[in-house]
């Protein structure tokens, strides 16, 4: 019995330990910030003509350009992985930049997205070419976008308008956003960062109501 009782031990600290310190790297890993002062959207409107902004929002920031139709998959592929998992938590948010003269395309690819989950967290937000440079450049990352003015890759912004990332990625070092024509870029590093925004958003939540409660 005492025999047992040992090599049952022997198998299950291991797997203890790991889950408590995998459970401790989750509960209070920060996402670095890469840009601070993201350009605010000023100027750009939805499809129902309303504004939208950075500023105490969590987004995920795109830009698909005039060829929306070259970027349909990459908005089902976010839209299946991250939008749909995150879309209940308040302050979240995803705004798609497009191209004044975009909206029917816009429109068209928002009544798919609708199949998936509710569209009401996910923005397309429309303006001229000069203000969609504008931002792209605030962002200061090592990415272009291309005539069309736009990029498969799709960028996190916190709540204060700053860019967050990884600084040392095992792959590309600092890595400024996730390119969304790759699901498993999109599946696991994507998903894993969102993840860690958004219990450190908990945190900070979590503590200002305990301290409000002293």
């Amino acid at each position: 019995m005492k025999k047992y009782l040992v090599l049952g031990i022997l198998f299950l600290l291991p797997i203890t330990a790991y889950m408590f310190f995998a459970s401790g790297i989750n509960n209070f890993a920060t996402l670095p910030v890469l840009t601070t002062s993201v350009s605010e959207l000023d100027g750009f409107k939805t499809l129902d003509g309303k504004p939208v902004q950075l500023k105490n929002h969590i987004t995920i920031l795109g830009f698909f350009g005039s060829d929306l139709e070259k970027h349909r998959a990459y908005a089902y592929n976010l839209a299946h992985k991250i939008y749909k998992k995150n879309r209940e938590f308040n302050e979240f948010q995803f705004v798609i930049l497009l191209p004044e003269g975009t909206q029917e395309q816009a429109s068209g690819i928002e009544d798919k997205l609708k199949q998936i989950a509710e569209t009401d967290r996910w923005l397309f937000a429309f303006g001229s070419d000069e203000n969609i440079r504008n931002v792209f450049n605030s962002l200061k990352s090592n990415i272009e976008l291309d005539e069309n003015l736009s990029s498969p890759y799709v960028f996190i912004i916190d709540r204060d308008g700053n860019l967050r990332g990884r600084d040392d990625d095992e792959d590309e070092g600092t890595m400024y956003g996730f390119d969304s024509s790759t699901i498993a870029e999109i599946n696991n590093k994507m998903s894993d960062d969102v993840k860690v925004l958004l219990a450190e958003y908990r945190r900070a939540l979590k503590k200002y109501n305990a301290d409000s409660d002293i």
